[in-house]
């Protein structure tokens, strides 16, 4: 009876857990703790969105079950969405469910469509339940490189023409976390026609699709012709509209992954809470004004960090998209890997970070960096950890990441 259970065996220990009880320590200890470690905004929900859900929470009628695949509105909302931004035409009864976040809605999806031995194609380093959605489902996860470029497509023909059972579906995280990594509609276009021709599924994380900077609106993989035959793409509402508490997110695309999604969802849940879709409604069928500036909230804060950061002694390549910097770690602490170097800036600086050994272990000799504290914190970070790197008296030397 002391035995772990079976599916818990199958879990590393979160890397975090790690973290987390340092901080809480530095706290205790009157450190004035600068996270950057979780990607939790920490920009309110914009006013008109709280004051609809203000609004529609007076009427006792939306206090009763919900519908575990979205209310009618929202899931139109979402499918017009789709249209003004990519063109996409969505059956908002077939081809769209509102889930709890887009890390339910992917392990959901995930539990749904995986058989045990069932093989998935995962990008490593990646978002954790991109992986660990498939393990905990009995699924076995091999990796795929996380950067989308001209090696891409050698490692996955060399990854289906070497996996037995040949994988069932494809990972794709563009623009990424942690990386920040970005694709084109061209790369797309050749994964879509790939997977098509091996009746592979692509599940495609756009989380961060409206998180972008010096660059054009990223694209969804559903642009491509064809590929609503295969694919479906997980959005959130977290990012966009500064909603990470209210739980909302999307999955959106083939209408027999849908329809997998949708029943597992009727055995586990009735929606969020109908004041809470009645509001993301509002935000979606509102102006973008509001995106447009969380969108320069992020940028300015990423242009501070680099620069200061930089000023500091940690040259930190600029991301062109995302609420995150992917740094590798200064040369003279990479002998340390991720976590203990993530444990010594806790102690010495008082800078919290996400270990890059959390996201794969391909992550290991990167740090994930938050734009969630304002340009004083950022700033204060940097002068922080300049103590311990030495600083330098210029700016370094810092080169884009994504391309």
């Amino acid at each position: 009876m002391s035995a772990d259970f079976h599916k818990i065996r199958r879990l590393p220990p979160y890397v975090f857990a790690h973290i987390d009880p340092l901080k809480a320590k530095a706290r205790a200890e009157g450190v004035d703790v600068i996270d950057l470690g979780m990607g939790n905004p920490d920009m309110p929900t914009p006013q008109h969105i709280v004051e609809k859900l203000q609004e529609t929470v007076k009427d006792g009628r939306t206090h009763r079950y919900s519908t575990s695949r979205g209310i009618p509105g929202l899931r139109k909302a979402q499918a017009s969405y789709y249209g003004r931004r990519f063109g996409v035409k969505l059956n908002p009864d077939t081809q769209v469910v509102a889930t709890l976040g887009s890390k339910e809605g992917f392990a959901n999806m995930a539990s749904a469509i995986t058989a045990p031995g069932d093989v998935v194609l995962v990008p490593n380093p990646t978002y954790p339940i991109h992986s660990f959605g498939f393990i905990m489902s009995g699924g076995v996860v091999r990796s795929m490189p996380a950067d989308p470029n001209e090696d891409f497509m050698r490692s996955l023909d060399r990854a289906v023409r070497h996996s037995i059972p040949k994988p069932i579906a494809l990972v794709l995280n563009y623009p990424a976390n942690p990386t920040a990594y970005t694709a084109d509609l061209d790369f797309y276009t050749e994964v879509v026609k790939y997977c098509r021709e091996h009746e592979i599924f692509i599940l495609s994380d756009l989380a961060y699709s409206e998180i972008y900077f010096d660059i054009d609106p990223p694209p969804s993989v559903l642009q491509v012709p064809g590929a609503i035959d295969i694919a479906v793409e997980f959005t959130s509402m977290s990012k966009t509209y500064s909603m990470p508490g209210w739980r909302v997110g999307f999955a959106v695309g083939n209408e027999r992954l849908i329809a997998a999604l949708a029943r597992v969802k009727s055995y586990l849940d009735y929606g969020a809470f109908t004041p809470i879709q009645v509001a993301a409604t509002a935000a979606l069928n509102g102006s973008d004004d509001v995106v447009d500036e969380v969108r320069k909230v992020y940028k300015f804060r990423r242009d501070v960090m680099v620069e200061s950061f930089a000023r500091s002694g940690w040259d930190i390549p600029v991301p062109q998209a995302t609420m995150f910097a992917w740094a590798p770690i200064p040369p003279q602490f990479a002998h340390l890997g991720s976590l203990e170097f993530a444990k010594l800036l806790i102690k010495e600086t008082g800078v919290g970070v996400a270990p890059g050994v959390g996201f794969g272990e391909y992550g290991d000799q990167y740090i994930r960096l938050a734009f969630v504290e304002n340009e004083q914190r950022i700033r204060q970070a940097a002068r922080n950890i300049k103590k311990l790197l030495g600083g330098k008296t210029g700016a370094g030397n810092v080169v884009p990441l994504a391309r």
